[in-house]
Parts: structure tokens; C-alpha cells; sequence
């Protein structure tokens, strides 16, 4: 039986025992909390001014996507969500939600998010919205996540988005800035899932999810991991030679890197048992304050070059 099949058949006509905690897990609030973060910088940093109650409007509608994508995430991947230890209680797997409205939640707020963001922002920002969400669930969850190794790598260009979405819904353009912000999170999804996965892969085993780990190996994954964090390392601190970011965040960037860097090869070096878990648990969770306190700076220095002229002026 096909994966739609199983799908299909799983939408029983039982009464729901949701309640509004579980659609509000149902949109990946942590995931979400980063997504609006990172379009926040986009939408900041792009030039000429944006009237408040749109910027307001297209935070809203990325985050309302953002949201989206994680249900229809949810609806899809319930099948192998209910075979890992991590997502075994997420609000389909463990019955709260039926998939039949996990489906209708996602689809109805992606439908709300880019109608809205085109009508009352610019459609190059909604039409980017709409190719975000296709590409997050259709491209990776259904296809990408299941079939390949490689899903991560390719996948992560869905996270990457958002400030490339709200740069769009400042200036109904694109440009260099935003593609850089894509890059820098582009390469570092690869180190920051893969890492999760070296001490998870016993989940991803059970599931038949071909993370890198499961496929390739834990020594493989590991180089792979130490390889993609040189590259981020460079591409997060390219900006500032180039002239797009100051010597704040440059600076920044080298010093943040340097500790990605430490911990990646931490993690390469360390292959057996638990000192192999605490490295890679210590990676995964720096990568997440390495990324805010990236996108932190950028914002920061935006509030302050807005605030001199009121200082000083």
C-alpha cells in the first residue's frame, strides 16, 4: 500500500479530542519563533520605508506559513512521527488530531497566508510565500525527507527563505543582501540537523527516514558535519569583506564561527559512546545560539543606526 494510501485511509470519521494546544503544536511554534526571527532581519535591514501596519501584515502572513508548513509537516509524516521516540506524541501520531484536520489546517492557513500577503503586500512576496511552503511540504516532506539522504541539504532551502520572503515584502524586489542571509542559513542547517541525528539515528532507523547517519554512517556524517561548518563559517563572515555588513557583525560572525567550528571538530574527533553524544548534543545546541546571535546583530545594528539621528541629530 502507497504512503497516499495510508494517508487517505487514516482520515476515520471519529470525533476529535483536540484542543487548542495541540493546533498550536501543530504549527511548530519553536521552529516558527526562528522563522519569524530571521524575517524580522530581512524585513529591517531592506532599504526605504515600509509602513508599520504592512511590515506588521508580513510578519503575520510568513509566520501564518510558517505555521502552515509545520501542519501539513505533520499530517504527512504521521506514519513515521509515530514510530520515533521524538515526535511519537505530537498531536496526530498520538490521536488528539485527526489527519483529516491536521490537512484542512494547513492548507486553510496557506491559502490565508499568501492571499493575504499578495493583496495587501506585493505578489513577489506572496508568490515566494506560496513556493516556501510547496517546497517545504511537498518538495522535502513528501519527497526529499523519505527518498534521500540529501534531504536536509536540499530541504534546508525552505528554512532559508523567510528573510528572502520579507526583504520581497519591503521592497517588491530582490537582492544581494537577502540571498546572502539565505546562504548563511542555507549551510547551516546541513551541522544543525545532522548533528541532531548522530544521536538520534536510532530514531531515524525505526522510522526508515534516510537521514545521513542512518545511510552513510556515523564517521561519514561527522566529516560531512566539520566539511558544511567551514563553509558556513566563510560564508556567514563574506558579507562583511564585501561590504554589505560592518565590522560588528564581521567581527562577530569570526568569533561565533570560531566556537562552530571548535564544536564541529569536537565532534568528528569524538566517535565512541557518551563523550560522542555530548558533542553532538553540545553542537546542536550551540547552532541554535550561533544563528540568533547572528541575525541578533544585524537587528541590533539597525535599531541603533536608527536611533542615532534622534540621539545626535
Amino acid at each position: 500500500m502507497s504512503v497516499v494510501e495510508d494517508h487517505t485511509l487514516a482520515l476515520s470519521p471519529r470525533i476529535s479530542e483536540a484542543g487548542v494546544g495541540d493546533y498550536i503544536a501543530l504549527l511548530k511554534p519553536r521552529v516558527m519563533s526562528l522563522v519569524v526571527f530571521t524575517a524580522l532581519v530581512g524585513l529591517l535591514i531592506a532599504p526605504g520605508h515600509f509602513h508599520p501596519v504592512l511590515a506588521i501584515t508580513s510578519i503575520l502572513c510568513i509566520a501564518v506559513g510558517a505555521g502552515a508548513s509545520g501542519a501539513l509537516n505533520m499530517w504527512y509524516d504521521a506514519d513515521i512521527d509515530a514510530l520515533m521516540s521524538r515526535t511519537a506524541m505530537r498531536p496526530v501520531p498520538a490521536g488528539r488530531v485527526l489527519p483529516g484536520e491536521a490537512l484542512a489546517f494547513g492548507l486553510t492557513l496557506s491559502f490565508f497566508s499568501v492571499m493575504t500577503l499578495g493583496i495587501l503586500v506585493n505578489w513577489v512576496a506572496g508568490a515566494l510565500l506560496a513556493f516556501t511552503i510547496f517546497f517545504y511540504a511537498v518538495v522535502y516532506t513528501m519527497w526529499l525527507k523519505r527518498f534521500t539522504a540529501q534531504n536536509i541539504v536540499i530541504g534546508g532551502a525552505a528554512g532559508a527563505l523567510p528573510p528572502v520572503v520579507a526583504w520581497a515584502a519591503a521592497t517588491g524586489s530582490l537582492s544581494v543582501e537577502p540571498l546572502l542571509l539565505f546562504l548563511i542559513i542555507f549551510f547551516w542547517t546541513p551541522p544543525h540537523f545532522w548533528a541532531l541525528a548522530l544521536f538520534r539515528s536510532d530514531d531515524y532507523a525505526r522510522a526508515n527516514v534516510p537521514m545521513l547517519p542512518v545511510v552513510a554512517g556515523g564517521d561519514a556524517t561527522r566529516l560531512q558535519i566539520l566539511l558544511y561548518t567551514i563553509v558556513l563559517v566563510a560564508v556567514a563572515a563574506a558579507p562583511w569583506p564585501m561590504g554589505y555588513f560592518d565590522a560588528v557583525y564581521g567581527v562577530s560572525s569570526l568569533v561565533l564561527g570560531a566556537g562552530m567550528l571548535y564544536l564541529a571538530a569536537q565532534v568528528y574527533r569524538r566517535r565512541e559512546g557518551k563523550a560522542a553524544v555530548r558533542a553532538a548534543r553540545r553542537l546542536f545546541g550551540f547552532s541554535i545560539l550561533y544563528l540568533f546571535a547572528l541575525f541578533a546583530i544585524l537587528l541590533l545594528e539597525v535599531v541603533v543606526a536608527a536611533a542615532m539621528p534622534m540621539l545626535f541629530g
